[in-house]
């Protein structure tokens, strides 16, 4: 894939940290699978879990970020945190503790499309650039 994509756009692969499940996909093979992927040519890592069996998963606010801070440990390319991660505050204080590069809202930003413009608002962020230019009279 890298010899294929631009050399000028970052290639970014989601991997699934676990599969919550005993002998299944875990952690250290996930360390292992970033480790390849950056010598490969990665640019990023996007770090989620689960999904691809049922498993019982202890769902809670950014119940997903200390595998990417794992991740995160274990490779030089900047990786990114999801899970329930809706708190603007909350992502900032990922980003400060430093269990990830970035932040990758989801189904916070499917239910509410402004979240990026709330965000940046209660983080005290005042650039234009953010909001859409029939937006700007209001959004500060």
């Amino acid at each position: 894939v890298r010899e294929a994509w631009p050399a000028d756009r970052p290639l970014i692969v989601r991997i699934s940290a676990t599969d919550w499940i005993d002998g299944g996909w875990d952690i250290t093979q996930s360390v292992e699978l970033a480790r390849e992927l950056e010598e490969a040519g990665v640019d990023a890592l996007h770090v989620s879990t689960g999904g691809a069996v049922i498993a019982d998963i202890a769902v809670g606010p950014e119940y997903q970020v200390g595998f990417a801070r794992t991740l995160r440990d274990a490779v030089s390319m900047p990786v990114a945190a999801v899970g329930l991660i809706t708190d603007p505050h909350g992502a900032q204080e990922v980003l400060e503790r430093g269990d990830a590069d970035f932040v990758a809202v989801g189904r916070a930003a499917l239910r509410e499309p402004g979240w990026p413009q709330r965000a940046a608002h209660e983080l005290g962020v005042r650039d234009p650039a953010l909001y859409p230019g029939a937006y700007h009279r209001g959004s500060w």
